[in-house]
């Protein structure tokens, strides 16, 4: 073995390998037996946890955003790793979309609004703007009760 350690905040290994016989390098990747997770719907239907999707969901908010890959990443791992401590096998969509929303505003405020108008379902410019004002005051709506879900 070449070199071994710890990536996506402890909850990976990456080892590098090297055959003895040929020469290669091998590179993988270990992650721990996790349970299942489910994520409920909003109409009660019931899918498997995906975090390919969530990266996906994360990385469209953040496109054409000086925002590096691998903090796109860390954030999803982040929303995982939450998930996973606080519920047990099922979480609702609701609460996913609230924390990715959290650590987007952290990543880059347009990304969060992009993010925002899609999942709060912006219906016009005036909730738009009001998401707006408050993300400049530090806040959002919804913490001021200007708004809700």
């Amino acid at each position: 073995m070449l070199e071994s350690r710890l990536g996506e905040e402890g909850r990976m290994v990456r080892r590098k390998r090297e055959c003895l016989a040929c020469g290669l390098r091998f590179l993988t990747q270990e992650r721990p037996v996790e349970r299942p997770l489910w994520v409920v719907k909003r109409d009660g239907r019931r899918e498997s946890f995906s975090r390919e999707k969530l990266i996906r969901g994360i990385e469209v908010a953040c496109a054409k955003r000086p925002v590096p890959r691998e903090r796109i990443w860390e954030a999803a791992a982040r929303v995982e790793q939450e998930v996973r401590q606080t519920y047990d096998g099922e979480v609702s969509s609701a609460v996913l979309g609230e924390k990715v929303l959290e650590k987007l505003r952290e990543l880059d405020e347009v990304a969060y609004l992009r993010f925002a108008s899609v999942y709060l379902g912006f219906e016009d410019a005036g909730r738009f703007q009001r998401e707006v004002e408050a993300l400049l005051r530090g806040g959002t709506p919804r913490e001021q009760g200007g708004m809700e879900n």
